[in-house]
């Protein structure tokens, strides 16, 4: 059986942008003014793999992965192609640069015309894309088809006894020696002492058999050893909890059903209903809330919004990196409020970077360019720009210069509407708009009327930043921690005017639904514990902004959950350190389109809940769960360890529920030894969730070791109104939130009321 035919699986057999790509060409790297060199790149016959030829006699050709990659950009569109290339603008339509995920350099390349650069942009995305949109069975065969590939040693598509024991260790199985070889004689029909052809194939169906899948197919399949549509109706309604129709049940089968008599039937074989379960309709999560399915027209407190801290920074806020690039992957994740940290740079022109440590600089007009050009690439929903200005006079009025003939239309410079508003807009109202979040020297109210003006040039500093200094000592003759605003940009700061907070009742009294407080993690945590339903209140008529304490140097995070449980909209985190926190904000803004916004519960928007998340009552909140999961099996885990060729996955499951104090659980399985492949646990668990709107349920999956830390192998987070009962399969993810293409695991989810 050919093993290399990911072309056609891809659906791109003949096409002539991926055979541009096989044949490969060469392109200049660009690492800096001076170092360019010309190297040989070519799509390597599995169509996920490129090679690049060094032409260096004591260097090894190096390669990456396709789904590696983040973006292929066409043009001057990276911090090292506009860096160097900067004398060369004539260059620009022959550049393109590969942005990988995590923190891997970009690639930045340079082709001997523009038709070549647009030849390479235009495979490299067509066979990407390709990629992205196979389901998990078809994930499961290419990456099945990639360990034959590589075991196949010789490349004669036959597979030896040798060779078949290399690669069930390529696909995280390890079987003795006598299991192995009774294996392959019994796939060895022609007694060759190899497995080709037919062979090859039957290997592949014994190997990929699902026992759990038959048993649940048999349950239900009631006509001629299959399902009819009313055997799948009746699956789908008892089994999956779905309120469906026998139209609904037809459509499935129109959609998934692979044989053909079976579909004029109106049957579903079991080759379909496997196929259906690895789709997005049998996934844990919901598809009706994949798209943007909530009310985007409540004020824009109402809703939890998706925000970063430090955005500039690629690392550490002691020495790390600052870049552009850094708030392109924040917004690309959907993050709709990013941090400005403003500071006097050379030349007349402001910076961006974390004040008084070696972080490296950036451009403040360098930073609104991207956020200019991907602000609303992901997300059409208003972006934030939160500044934490330590500039002079002068280099203020180049930031108010430079945001509003960047940003242009997009920046938001007046309420909206003739009158002075008592409420905020909602983000349908301002989608494409971009907010400035700072200090204002006056009231709104002056954006309407020419006279309200205040005798004023300076501002007490913005909490974080005089956080920053209250170790230092105060320049002479400095009494307070004034800071002087110039009136260009103060009059940009519109719904999002930043105050200091003392208390509720003050800011009840004395301040105007557009005036936010930033708090630190510390002080929001003790609000949330100990004045929980004041905060939850205070959030009704406010903005609210924390952020990661400053002892956080090495950019760790703080749990979120007890903040959004307390109402805070604008809970920041460090978007560029992976962590159980980062997983926790990516599964809470994975509904909804993933645009960034989500509607807070009710209980958290009207004005007589008495909703306190420590001490739970009787209530509209309470809408007591129980959830019943049974971890079922998992599929093609990855190897962790990946030097070494004999180690394989030992394999453990741990669910764990986040939400209000009363509802945080964890419990896992137990571990299962030397297979990540097909391991089975059949063991069932019971939550009871108290706030089902509040809660979140994460899946882990670890590789246990006696003797150190277990690994993670993947994790899957989703909220918990956003799971389909039933069978599922529940995708997995990376530490950073990348999606393992063919690995998942397959449980059985029930919710009740209890």
């Amino acid at each position: 059986m050919e093993v290399n035919g990911n072309a056609g699986r891809f659906g791109l057999q003949g096409d002539p942008d991926l055979q541009f790509l096989l044949r490969g060409g060469d392109l200049v790297k660009v690492k800096s003014n001076k170092w360019r060199k010309t190297r040989f790149f070519r799509l390597s016959e599995d169509c996920k793999t490129v090679w690049q030829q060094t032409n260096k006699k004591f260097k090894k050709d190096s390669s990456f992965s396709l789904e590696d990659i983040d973006s292929v950009r066409y043009g001057r569109q990276t911090e090292g192609m506009l860096k160097y290339t900067d004398s060369d603008s004539s260059v620009e339509d022959r550049c393109f640069s590969i942005v990988f995920k995590g923190r891997r350099s970009n690639l930045d390349l340079m082709a001997s015309s523009k038709e070549e650069a647009q030849r390479w942009v235009n495979g490299l995305e067509k066979v990407i894309n390709s990629m992205d949109n196979l389901n998990r069975l078809q994930n499961s065969e290419h990456w099945i088809y990639d360990c034959m590939r590589k075991a196949d040693k010789n490349a004669d598509n036959q597979m030896s006894l040798k060779e078949l024991k290399h690669f069930l260790r390529h696909i995280n199985i390890v079987v003795d020696d006598d299991y192995a070889e009774m294996l392959f004689k019994q796939c060895d029909t022609s007694n060759s002492g190899t497995l080709e052809g037919s062979e090859i194939k039957n290997f592949y169906n014994m190997l990929t058999h699902r026992q759990e899948v038959d048993v649940i197919y048999g349950k239900y399949a009631h006509t001629n050893g299959q399902m009819s549509s009313s055997d799948l109706l009746n699956f789908l309604q008892n089994e999956q909890r779905e309120p469906v129709s026998l139209d609904y049940a037809h459509k499935l089968i129109d959609t998934f059903e692979v044989d053909e008599i079976a579909k004029v039937n109106k049957h579903m074989s079991k080759d379909g209903f496997l196929i259906y379960l690895n789709h997005e309709e049998g996934s844990i999560f919901n598809p009706a809330h994949k798209a943007v399915y909530q009310d985007m027209r409540q004020p824009l407190n109402h809703y939890f919004i998706s925000s970063s801290h430090n955005t500039y920074l690629m690392e550490d806020q002691l020495k790390g990196p600052s870049s552009t690039e850094a708030y392109i992957k924040a917004l690309s994740k959907g993050c709709r409020c990013v941090e400005l940290d403003c500071w006097d740079g050379e030349n007349g022109e402001p910076v961006i970077y974390h004040g008084h440590t070696l972080t490296s600089k950036v451009l403040f007009k360098d930073v609104i360019k991207a956020i200019k050009e991907y602000a609303f690439k992901t997300s059409q929903y208003p972006v934030i720009l939160s500044l934490e200005n330590h500039c002079t006079i002068a280099q203020q009025n180049i930031m108010a210069h430079h945001l509003t003939s960047i940003l242009g239309s997009a920046l938001l410079t007046q309420p909206l509407g003739r009158n002075m508003p008592t409420a905020f807009p909602g983000p349908e109202e301002l989608k494409g708009r971009i907010l400035i979040k700072g200090k204002r020297l006056n009231k709104l109210d002056a954006a309407f009327n020419n006279n309200a003006t205040e005798d004023v040039d300076s501002v007490s500093e913005e909490d974080e930043a005089a956080e920053l200094k209250e170790g230092e000592p105060k320049p002479k003759g400095k009494t307070s921690n004034k800071i002087k605003l110039a009136k260009e940009l103060s009059d940009l700061v519109i719904y999002c005017k930043s105050v200091h907070f003392s208390n509720f009742d003050q800011s009840r009294d004395n301040q105007a639904f557009y005036e936010m407080a930033s708090f630190k993690e510390t002080k929001a945590m003790n609000l949330a514990e100990s004045s929980a339903t004041g905060f939850i209140h205070h959030n009704m008529d406010k903005l609210s902004r924390i952020y990661p304490a400053g002892s956080r140097t090495n950019s760790s995070n703080y749990n979120p959950v007890p903040l959004w449980n307390a109402g805070c909209q604008i809970v920041a985190l460090n978007f560029q350190t992976p962590c159980k926190e980062m997983d926790l904000n990516q599964a809470r803004f994975l509904p909804n389109g993933k645009c960034g916004y989500i509607l807070k519960p009710e209980f958290l928007r009207h004005p007589d809940s008495q909703f306190d998340p420590v001490k739970l009552s009787v209530g509209p909140w309470l809408k007591k769960k129980t959830l019943h999961i049974m971890i079922i099996s998992a599929q093609q885990l990855p190897k962790i360890n990946k030097d070494n060729k004999r180690s394989i996955v030992d394999p453990l499951v741990r669910v764990e529920i986040y939400g209000v104090p009363d509802d945080n659980a964890s419990k896992q399985t137990h571990h299962i030894e030397d297979n990540g492949f097909n391991p089975m646990w059949n063991i069932k668990f019971q939550f009871t969730v108290h706030v089902p709107d509040l809660a979140l349920v994460r899946f882990v999956v670890e590789d246990h070791d006696v003797a150190t830390q277990n690994d993670l192998v993947g994790l899957y987070t989703i909220p918990f109104t956003s799971m389909q009962n039933g069978y599922r399969h529940v995708p997995l993810l990376t530490k950073r939130g990348s999606l393992i293409p063919s690995a998942g695991l397959f449980v059985h989810i029930m919710v009740i009321d209890a």
